[in-house]
Formats: structure tokens, sequence, C-alpha cells
């Protein structure tokens, strides 16, 4: 319906082609603040933690495996699982969250 009063209104002017772009635009706009800016936050903190990673750090890899880290390389850790105290070696991007003891 707006599309149909921005084309009548338009009139002579040939401004009719502006309301068929209003829309996809603003559906991209939309769509950009509500998926992409989120996402791009979400990454970044994500960035940030993995960097802050540090011995002694209890963490939980994107496998669900829960242990604490021994020794955080360039671009992996080495991990110590319970209950045998199994060390394991991940890369940096297999670590989902850093848990504290209170989670636990």
């Amino acid at each position: 319906m707006l599309a149909m009063w921005l084309q009548g209104a338009a009139g002579g002017f040939g401004l009719g082609n502006l309301g068929g772009l209003a829309l996809p635009i603003l559906f991209f706009v939309a769509l950009y603040f509500l998926m992409i800016v989120p996402n791009q936050r979400k990454q970044k903190k994500w960035q940030q933690m993995l960097a802050a990673l540090k011995a002694g750090d209890r963490v939980t890899t994107n496998g669900g495996i829960k242990g604490t880290i021994i020794t955080v390389k360039d671009d992996g850790v080495i991990l110590r699982v319970q209950p045998d105290g199994i060390k394991l070696e991940f890369a940096k991007q297999a670590i989902a969250a850093v848990t504290t003891e209170t989670e636990a």
C-alpha cells in the first residue's frame, strides 16, 4: 500500500521506483541491526576470551569436555581432565567458555 501511495504521489516526476527500493533497503537495515551486529559483538567477546586464557582456568570445549588449562600455546591449550587427570590437547578455537568454580 505504501508503494502504491508513493507511486501515486510521484505523479509525473519519475520517482515511482523509489517505493520499490524502500522496502528492500528497510529490510537490509533491519537485518543488519537484528542479526549481523549482535553476531559481531559475540564474536569479538569470544576472541577476547580466547586471548585472555591462562593456566589454571577451568574451561568447557565445544564438545562438552570440561577441564583445567595446564599450558597455553600459540594456537592450542593442554587441558587436564578429571577424574583420572588425563592431559588432552585442543585448538584454542575449540574452547567454548571459561567456567568458574561457582558454576560447577
